[in-house]
C-alpha cells in the first residue's frame, strides 16, 4: 500500500514491530519475498540482491571509463570527481562547496583545484561584487575533450532507453534520484563518525 507524503512523492508503510516476528529481528535481511524487515527500513518490493548487483556493476562500467579519463589527462579520480561536482552544481561552484561535495579537507581541495588548473580543466574567476568569492568554471577547451571521451555513456544510456517508454522513463530517474539521496545520508552519516 502506497501513500502520499507531504512532499508529494510516494511512501510505502515502514517495517516495524506490527508487522510480525520477523521484524523484531534486526538484521533480518530479507524475507522470502525479498523485502526488507531489518528495524524501521521500508519494504523494498523487488529483488533486492539483484538490484545492488546491477549497480554494483553500473558502478563498475562507469567507473572504468572515468578512470580511462583520467589516465589519459594524467588527472587523480578526486581530479575527475572534481569536475563532475563542478558541472553538475546547479549553480557556480565555490572551493567551500566542491570541499563539502568531496568531502576532503580544504587543502587537499586546494591541491586538487591546483592541479585542474595547471591541466587546463579549470579556471578561477573572482566574483565582481566581491573579490574574496572564487568561482570554479570548467575550461571550454576541456569540457569539449570531457564531452567527447563521455559520449559512449550518453550513448549507452540512449541506446538502453529506447526499450522504456516516457513514464518507465521517468519511474527509474525517480528512484536513482531516491537512491542517490538515501546514499548521500549514508555518506554523510559516516563522515561524522
Amino acid at each position: 500500500m502506497n501513500t502520499e507524503s507531504s512532499a508529494g512523492r510516494r511512501s510505502r508503510p515502514r517495517a516495524g514491530a506490527a508487522e510480525g516476528p520477523d521484524a523484531s529481528a534486526g538484521d533480518t535481511p530479507a524475507t522470502e519475498a525479498g523485502q526488507s524487515t531489518a528495524g524501521d527500513l521500508p519494504v523494498f518490493p523487488g529483488d533486492l540482491s539483484a538490484f545492488a548487483v546491477q549497480l554494483r556493476r553500473m558502478h563498475g562500467e562507469v567507473g572504468r571509463v572515468i578512470q580511462k579519463y583520467a589516465a589519459r589527462r594524467n588527472l587523480h579520480a578526486t581530479d575527475v570527481q572534481a569536475l563532475a561536482a563542478i558541472l553538475d552544481a546547479p549553480e557556480p561552484m565555490t572551493p567551500g562547496r566542491l570541499r563539502a561535495v568531496l568531502g576532503l579537507t580544504s587543502g587537499a581541495v586546494t591541491a586538487c583545484i591546483d592541479r585542474l588548473e595547471r591541466a587546463g580543466q579549470v579556471r578561477r574567476v573572482r566574483e565582481d561584487a566581491d573579490r574574496r568569492v572564487v568561482h570554479l568554471h570548467y575550461a571550454a577547451d576541456a569540457r569539449a575533450a570531457a564531452r567527447t571521451h563521455f559520449r559512449p555513456l550518453a550513448d549507452a544510456l540512449r541506446r538502453a532507453g529506447a526499450d522504456f517508454d516516457a513514464d518507465e522513463l521517468t519511474v527509474a530517474l525517480r528512484f536513482l534520484t531516491a537512491l542517490n539521496d538515501a546514499l548521500a545520508e549514508v555518506s554523510g552519516e559516516s563522515a561524522g563518525r
